[in-house]
């Protein structure tokens, strides 16, 4: 079992769930600094394999080392005790399985989006040492229409005959290589059938080796070519290549993002062939070979020390501020945003009527009148300290501020210039409007 949601686990509060496979149970969880991550926490009988745990141990060092705007990073892990997790970006939005089956096959600039998003997922992966193994529609979220691929690196690290044993399938029937079916090797060469597979996917809307039982689907990925009716001129070449039987005839991540690279401007040419940074050409020739293996450890650091630049593309961690690149804000900035605007509603609302309410006591009962305000004042004072040491949103406490400044001013001009009845028929007009929309809601 995974966790009910409020539940602490570690330093990570658990807010839901997100999701399950194989390997375990994914919650949207808050980490001590107050922004999101997703965790996952293995199944029991994943946490119950010692010798698998022990190798993702021994993998999640490597995994860390995966940077880039293409790929959800892992940020932690615990893998001792009863339920055991690791931590990942949190990247929101729609996996291509979803998108495929409900809105239909990726085409143009979408496309190309997604294929090139994918390659350099890929070879970011590849450079640090890590095989994916699991790449499939499922496990590419679609974020503003950039690709990102999540759970590299489990399913390979957690491969052991006692896991398998235990009912966790470890990939899915038509995304995988021949030679992980057959048992023979599941190298990077696998991850670019998978590739092959995923996109043909998304070009057609159908599986490429078809539907049906799973020692079927497997049969066909062994002995059948491809269904590939439908995919794109520009792109069919390249999956023929990567949906290669023999995994020393497919290309690596790296040529195929070349390839990619300059057919995407050439199809649609709004879309600029990304001019490569320092860092990601270096890892690039790390990858081909042209540096030696000192020089290749230099570059996947120097990769590794500049996620944090290479990752602002895509990432969709909520921070108090941040904006998605394409401009459009994420739909946890449109939350907060939501929530501002009625929080501020609220607040003046308030201070508006605890003002009137204050100046129509302020002859007859003038400690109520102190009273009223002095409550008003010390909830939006608190209320705006919180928001500066905690959630560090000095709009708000500027908006509570404001609020207790300015029914202090409102309560002293409305008894100045207004007699208490007055006053007393302005309330008793205000409340019957409040309780009828009440009851009109």
């Amino acid at each position: 079992m995974g966790a009910p949601d409020g539940e602490r686990l570690g330093p990570y509060h658990l807010l839901s769930t997100l999701g399950a496979g194989g390997f375990g149970e994914v919650h949207l969880a808050l980490n001590p600094e107050g922004q999101t991550v997703a965790v996952k926490i293995l199944h029991p009988q994943v946490a119950a394999d010692v010798t698998a745990l022990a190798r993702l141990a021994r993998e999640v060092e490597t995994m860390r080392r995966v940077q880039g705007p293409h790929v959800a990073e892992v940020l932690d892990a615990s893998l001792e005790g009863a339920r055991p997790y690791l931590v990942t970006r949190y990247v929101q939005g729609r996996p291509l399985s979803v998108v495929v089956a409900g809105d239909g096959p990726l085409e143009g600039d979408d496309l190309v989006r997604l294929a090139c998003g994918l390659a350099e997922a890929l070879a970011a992966i590849h450079a640090a040492g890590v095989v994916h193994r699991d790449l499939k529609p499922a496990n590419v979220i679609l974020t503003d229409g950039e690709p990102v691929v999540i759970d590299f690196g489990i399913a390979c690290a957690l491969d052991s005959v006692s896991v398998t044993v235990s009912g966790v399938i470890l990939g899915t029937p038509g995304y995988l290589a021949p030679e992980v079916i057959e048992g023979t090797g599941s190298g990077a060469a696998a991850d670019l059938f998978s590739f092959g597979a995923t996109l043909a996917y998304a070009a057609t809307g159908r599986h490429p080796f078809g539907t049906g039982p799973a020692s079927a689907i497997g049969y066909r990925v062994v002995h059948h070519a491809p269904d590939l009716e439908g995919v794109p001129g520009w792109l069919e070449p390249v999956l023929q290549e990567c949906l290669r039987r023999d995994p020393a005839a497919r290309p690596a991540a790296v040529a195929v993002l070349d390839r990619l690279g300059a057919a995407g401007p050439a199809v649609h040419p709004a879309i600029p062939r990304p001019r490569p940074s320092s860092v990601t050409t270096r890892v690039h020739e790390a990858v081909r070979g042209r540096e030696a293996p000192e020089a290749q450890d230099t570059a996947l650091h120097e990769a590794g020390a500049a996620g944090n630049v290479v990752q602002e593309l895509a990432t969709r961690e909520w921070r108090p501020g941040r904006r998605p690149v394409s401009g459009r804000p994420s739909a946890e900035e449109t939350r907060e945003r939501r929530r501002a605007v009625l929080h501020r509603r609220w607040v003046i609302g308030t201070g508006l009527l605890v003002a009137l309410m204050a100046a129509t006591a302020r002859d007859p009962l003038p400690e109520v009148s102190l009273l009223l305000l002095t409550v008003y004042g010390l909830v939006t004072l608190v209320d705006g300290g919180i928001a500066l040491s905690v959630r560090r949103n000095r709009a708000r406490m500027i908006v509570d501020l404001g609020s207790a400044a300015g029914a202090v001013a409102l309560w002293a001009a409305l008894g100045a210039f207004f007699s208490t009845l007055t006053l007393a028929l302005a309330l008793g007009t205000v409340v019957f409007v409040l309780v009828a929309i009440l009851f009109a809601s």
